[in-house]
């Protein structure tokens, strides 16, 4: 009998997986692991919304394993060390895993190639598995990956997919390999009371949904606030319940305007990942440096918490800010308005932003989340560096109704649009009606900041 492992990570489904499928067309028999690793804990990416959300996926994983004869066995620990522990519990032959992009998958990647290899065993990685396209798989001429999106829209258009696997019909594991309980999302403290759930059976529901009755709209509502109009599985996409793949195939295979905005969000996922992958430091410094003078201090600390409370005194900034906090998500409009607003009207460093993000994000991917906050803060790959959003203006345009206001500003609801997106224009009575703030800050007076800052004349 010979046996190998299946280090799951970011992966967590059984649908279009290539390595369970690789490691059972070579081996009598697979251990589907997935370890509790101390280290990203430690770096504090165990946040309670993905917390919660990843006991779900595992409860599921375990759930359609034991429905096929097999079950997942859960580690703690150093990630390499409790490898290789199965491996030799196991007596494996070799592991199979996904490929990761950030500097730390690189690097378990290449811990526990070597820690194999000195006992005579192989670690075998796959590509497009996290995402549909591997990074590095379309690159420009003379460059190792793209730093404009269009160019590498138009590419990873071109390139075939390749092809779906459906879950296996039996998983055969060893029955002497013990394994620690499943982590349950009731015991996690701190989760936001709108999180959904996770899991692949959730995950393949939401999609077969999204297609039927939400993506042929999606290229003219992906922007309406209120109308929430979006697929909901970027955390499907970001714990690996749901095969990118498989995504884009089935997007595909629908076809029409919706479906190809849809597929385009897709590769703007991939391309991040292609980014991060060739330039991982970019996680936490800036990929273009525009040598900003982030503001610092009490002022600007107070503000940035005024932010996180959504008590900035724009109201759709802070309906975003607080459905993060109720959800654990947000729209992605809304999160191009949050990130603006103190990126470049509060002028207060992107990191801090990003940092709080992926603190409440049950999506908080570090490829995603990361270069994302670059891209809105200028220092990362949009062509246009300096834009700034006005959130009055964007208010009026993705939420004319005021309808998002109102159900996240609560203070504000009695308040019709378009007043509801400029409430301090509101005197004397009807202003002292309404128990919320004024503006942090004038729009023309931060924005010069900003110029002045960035050094824009």
């Amino acid at each position: 009998m010979n046996v190998a492992v299946v280090l799951y990570t970011s992966d967590l489904r059984l649908h279009d997986h290539p390595p369970l499928r690789a490691a059972m067309s070579s081996c009598d028999r697979v251990v589907p692991l997935f370890v509790r690793d101390r280290a990203i804990e430690a770096a504090g990416f165990a946040a309670p919304n993905r917390s919660a959300f990843l006991a779900d996926c595992l409860a599921a994983l375990d759930a359609g394993l034991r429905e096929r004869g097999g079950r997942l066995v859960v580690r703690s620990g150093d990630a390499v060390d409790r490898v290789c522990a199965v491996v030799r519990e196991a007596d494996a032959d070799e592991v199979h895993m996904a490929a990761g992009v950030s500097a730390y998958a690189h690097a378990r990647e290449e811990r526990l190639r070597a820690a194999l290899e000195a006992e005579g065993r192989r670690l075998y990685v796959h590509d497009a598995v996290i995402t549909a396209v591997a990074p590095g798989a379309v690159r420009p001429a003379g460059g190792d990956h793209f730093a404009v999106f269009t160019p590498y829209l138009r590419r990873w258009s071109e390139l075939p997919p390749r092809p779906t696997a459906a879950a296996p019909r039996a998983v055969r594991v060893p029955e002497d390999i013990d394994s620690e309980a499943l982590p349950e999302r009731s015991a996690v403290t701190g989760v936001s009371p709108g999180l959904a759930d996770g899991g692949e059976r959730e995950a393949r529901r939401l999609l077969t949904s999204w297609l039927n009755d939400g993506v042929a709209r999606y290229e003219d509502t992906h922007d309406d606030l209120a109308g929430d109009a979006t697929s909901r599985l970027s955390p499907h996409l970001h714990f690996g319940t749901l095969s990118p793949v498989e995504a884009v195939q089935r997007s595909r295979a629908v076809g029409g305007p919706g479906a190809e905005a849809f597929v385009r969000q897709l590769c703007w996922r991939d391309f991040h990942h292609q980014v991060l992958a060739a330039r991982p430091a970019a996680a936490a410094e800036d990929y273009r440096a525009r040598r900003d003078h982030w503001r610092t201090g009490a002022a600007a600390e107070e503000e940035v918490q005024a932010w996180k409370e959504g008590r900035t005194g724009y109201p759709v900034v802070d309906a975003a800010m607080r459905q993060l906090g109720h959800e654990g998500w947000m729209h992605n409009r809304g999160r191009l308005l949050a990130a603006s607003f103190l990126a470049k009207t509060l002028y207060v460093d992107w990191r801090v932003g990003a940092r709080h993000f992926l603190d409440l994000l049950v999506d908080g991917d570090l490829a995603n989340n990361q270069l994302n906050w670059q891209w809105v803060a200028g220092t990362g790959t949009d062509t246009r560096p300096n834009r700034v959003l006005n959130p009055v203006r964007q208010g009026l345009r993705y939420d004319p109704d005021g309808a998002y206001v109102h159900r996240w500003v609560p203070e504000l609801a009695d308040l019709p649009a378009p007043r509801v997106h400029e409430p301090w224009r509101l005197t004397g009575p009807e202003r002292a009606r309404f128990d919320y703030p004024d503006p942090l800050v004038e729009l023309p007076d931060a924005l010069a900041r900003f110029r002045h800052g960035r050094g824009i004349e």
